[in-house]
């Protein structure tokens, strides 16, 4: 009579083990969230990896971040706005924009307001960018030549068409219009194809530096009253210096740069953005190897030109560091 006993409980045993060892499993899944960075070829892509890669050596926050190239700044925000990314990386003067609806097309009385600061990075300066056959050296010489302005609905094509009005040229004043991607342009300046491009990217960004590789190209300085002008319509904009050969050949040269910066969709949970946050300052040394740009992020830097109020995780973390009251 005993021995069907023992059969009976043998089932019940495995049973509670199952119980036992399934949440346990579950317990270590970890959380899938998305950065939305930008071109392969550009600053956002490593610096998204490399925050990727940070935040997944860290056991207790059991996240996994994944990476998606996209098409930088405004269509970042948009993803932010859809629920399609939960982290992005973006331009200061982009996240004014969708976060107040004012400006550009894409965020004109459409606000994005599902999105939060987390911090600023490093300043993404304007290339203008002019093959030295075309003999541009100024952007009123722009007129009549071939143009690429930046990807369509991009941050890079928004400074470039605020820049062109400051030194009152208009688009139809170019003699052909272009809107490509960085890695395209590249290619077509090389090539002489189009005659000047615009880039807005960190310095020593790896398109830059393969564009000036064949030795055909130079900077077009964005600089002087009409710069001033800029700067003063638009402050998201600051004066900044590229140094002398950052690309080869290359004269020292003065032009205009916004902020890169990270942000979060608002409905994260506080406690995760806090976490991440966290996570990356625990770990700047990783951070700042993975690109020169990187390396500008500093806990006393975190702040600096953010336009939109921070997520409250974010927030949390810079309140227990005093770099917040």
């Amino acid at each position: 009579m005993k021995r069907p006993n023992r059969i009976l409980l043998l089932p019940l045993v495995l049973i509670l083990a199952v119980a036992l060892v399934v949440p346990a499993a579950l317990a270590q899944q970890r959380r899938l969230v998305t950065i939305a960075s930008g071109w392969v070829v550009g600053v956002y892509y490593p610096l998204a990896g490399a925050m990727s890669r940070i935040v997944y050596k860290v056991k207790d926050l059991n996240l996994r971040a994944t990476v998606e190239s996209s098409g930088a700044s405004v269509a970042n925000a948009q993803l932010i706005g859809t629920g399609d990314a939960d982290f992005a990386l973006l331009q200061n003067d982009i996240a004014f924009y969708a976060y107040n609806g004012v400006t550009l097309s894409a965020f004109k009385d459409k606000p994005i307001k599902n999105m939060g600061a987390v911090f600023t990075i490093y300043p993404e300066l304007v290339h203008a960018v002019a093959t030295k056959a075309s003999g541009i050296k100024s952007v009123t010489e722009l007129k009549g030549k071939k143009v690429v302005l930046g990807p369509h609905g991009s941050g890079t094509e928004a400074n470039a068409l605020q820049i062109l009005e400051a030194y009152g040229v208009k688009e139809s004043d170019l003699g052909r219009a272009e809107r490509i991607d960085a890695a395209v342009a590249a290619d077509q300046l090389k090539d002489g194809r189009v005659d000047a491009a615009f880039f807005t990217t960190g310095l020593g960004s790896a398109v830059i530096l393969d564009t000036f590789i064949g030795g055909k190209v130079a900077l077009v300085p964005l600089a002087g009253a009409e710069a001033q002008a800029l700067i003063k319509r638009f402050p998201f904009y600051t004066s900044v210096k590229v140094p002398a050969n950052t690309y080869k050949d290359q004269a020292e040269a003065s032009t205009v740069a916004v902020m890169a910066m990270m942000v979060a969709r608002s409905d994260l949970p506080e406690d995760l953005v806090y976490r991440f946050t966290k996570a990356i300052f625990d770990d700047l040394k990783q951070f700042h190897a993975a690109h020169s740009a990187a390396q500008n992020l500093t806990l006393e830097t975190a702040l600096n030109g953010n336009p939109i109020p921070l997520h409250p995780g974010a927030a949390k973390f810079y309140k227990e560091k005093g770099i917040l009251r």
